[in-house]
């Protein structure tokens, strides 16, 4: 199967600071990929990358086998097939949930403003808030606050989401229903889903395939199923990724 998302020998970083170096690894249409690691890793930075948000020193970044740097035309059309969710939800707080949905709508379609609210409504629908529609972000809880912020990325009917933490701030109840709610869209829709996450029970839960980062080698450390890098890894470093979020989990039940 094609790759849908290319990463070709990235190297890059912030001015002049060396983050990520000789990254390649490939994302297939319909897979739901982690990049997990420690703090300070590079995740957040990968996905500026992916996003086109930073562009690479040296390496490519490919989108269906187009390179999304080779032309502003590239990186345009990419974007318009991507969604993207944020940590906070990133919602406008003048606006309603249907509001923020129809944004990405108005932006990037030029239908009729009956059908910019029929779309929105039924994106809301999709994750559990078309009650919620006439609602503003401060009046709902912040899962739900994240669920209006799925809505939106999925406005365009993305053949890609990507999730940057998705579960943080939440409790372990409304995290699981919110992995739940992700794994469905991947399984009913076929979206591709790339996710940055240090929560273990969201890579266990919804992840095919993990690639695992660390600072000290700027780049990638482990590639496999959560389960074959949790039993069978030589890596002292991923041992300890995930015996230490395991042990954590166990002290908080």
């Amino acid at each position: 199967m094609k790759p849908v998302l290319s990463v070709e020998d990235l190297q890059g970083g912030w001015d002049e600071l060396l983050v990520l170096d000789g990254i390649s690894f490939q994302v297939t249409r319909g897979e739901v990929l982690a990049i997990v690691g420690k703090s300070g890793c590079g995740k957040s930075t990968l996905m500026h990358f992916l996003l086109g948000l930073l562009k690479p020193w040296k390496g490519r970044v490919l989108f269906k086998d187009e390179d999304i740097w080779s032309s502003p035309e590239a990186l345009q059309k990419a974007r318009t097939r991507w969604g993207v969710t944020f940590q906070s939800g990133a919602l406008l707080g003048n606006l309603t949930l249907l509001e923020n949905v129809i944004l990405p709508l108005k932006e990037y379609t030029d239908i009729s403003e009956r059908e910019l609210r029929i779309v929105a409504y039924s994106k809301l629908d999709t994750v559990g808030l078309a009650d919620s529609a006439d609602s503003y972000p401060l009046e709902v809880s912040g899962g739900m606050q994240k669920r209006a912020g799925l809505a939106r990325a999925m406005a365009l009917d993305p053949e890609v989401l990507f999730f940057d933490e998705p579960s943080a701030g939440l409790d372990p109840v409304t995290s699981g229903n919110l992995d739940e709610l992700i794994k469905t869209i991947n399984s009913s829709l076929g979206t591709t889903i790339v996710i940055v996450t240090h929560e273990l029970t969201s890579i266990f839960a919804i992840s095919d395939r993990v690639v695992m980062l660390d600072s000290d080698v700027h780049g990638i450390i482990a590639v496999g199923t959560a389960v074959e890098l949790r039993d069978n890894s030589s890596d002292e470093r991923v041992r300890a990724f995930f015996g230490r979020n395991l042990a954590a989990e166990k002290r908080g039940n």
